[in-house]
């Protein structure tokens, strides 16, 4: 993707509220400034209820922009609880074929995660909105080193620290917790062996939390993983700091797998990209950045 190209813009979870409506104008305005052609998916808005549309159209709205030849990418500005209905009604290998990148993050987790394990394409984790939202301005300069095709790439890589372990190196799954382990039991949940699972909330305390975990442990998460990434939990980092995430999953973990912790992928507006299905190395040696193997 690069400057001039058209993109899709999408709502697969919940409807967008009418306030959104100046918002999305300003994110257009923004993505022009940026060089790129936004265009918007005609079922953005939620009418009476929750839905922009039902699940099978909102389905068949992605897909358009899949077929589009003129869409080069495509960014979900949803988010909430119905991303997951769409899944059996998109078209894997139309999406394969595409070599499109999907862009969402929070309950897209769920798309960005089963479009990852049905094609064994990248997809992107990140809120376009963030372009807008309170860190916009740095948001912004790292967009416009993306399109760019800087090399430092700042988009794409953050900081972090091992707590357990010192390295770990795989292709990256996961997202928002709640969300992804919608898709446990399902042919969209990603095979875990040898993968780095990257984890992080909104909402959850610690009771929310340990149920999570207690899940993923039942799944066999933490004995066929190679390593944790731990991005932000946004309600218990403020209840009780951000090392309360660490004391209640290290009960859960071995003792030999690797887990690190970044500050910068989350639910806040100054989160960075996290592209699921690419293959990261991390290393303490080196943990003012994190190595992609490949691009999106």
């Amino acid at each position: 993707m690069k400057k001039g190209d058209k993109i899709g813009i999408v709502a697969c979870s919940n409807g967008l509220k009418e306030k959104s409506r100046q918002e999305m104008e300003h994110l257009k305005d923004t993505l022009e400034e940026l060089g790129l052609i936004p265009v918007f998916s005609r079922y953005l808005y939620a009418g009476n209820g929750v839905e922009s549309a039902g699940r099978r159209k909102r389905a068949e709205e992605l897909m358009k922009f899949y077929r589009d030849e003129e869409i080069k990418g495509i960014f979900d500005v949803s988010g909430g609880d119905l991303a997951n209905g769409v899944l059996p009604w998109l078209d894997y290998e139309e999406i394969k074929e595409s070599g499109k990148a999907f862009w969402g993050y929070s309950d897209l987790t769920t798309v960005v995660n089963a479009i990852t394990t049905k094609t064994g394409k990248p997809s992107v984790l990140y809120q376009i909105r963030n372009l807008i939202y309170r860190d916009g301005e740095e948001q912004r300069r790292r967009f416009r080193s993306f399109l760019d095709a800087e090399r430092n790439d700042s988009l794409f890589h953050f900081p972090y620290e091992f707590l357990q372990g010192d390295a770990m190196s795989g292709i990256l799954i996961g997202g928002n917790i709640r969300c992804f382990l919608k898709l446990a039991g399902t042919g969209y949940f990603p095979e875990l062996t040898g993968k780095i699972l990257l984890l992080e909330a909104c909402g959850g305390g610690d009771a929310q939390l340990l149920t999570y975990f207690s899940q993923l442990e039942q799944l066999g998460a933490f004995q066929k993983v190679c390593g944790i990434l731990l991005g932000t939990f946004t309600q218990l980092e403020r209840e009780k700091g951000a090392e309360q995430v660490w004391r209640l999953l290290k009960d859960f973990v071995p003792e030999q797998l690797p887990v690190a912790k970044t500050a910068f992928i989350g639910h806040g507006t100054d989160s960075k990209a996290a592209v699921i299905g690419e293959k990261y190395c991390f290393c303490s040696q080196e943990s003012n950045k994190n190595d992609r193997i490949s691009h999106i």
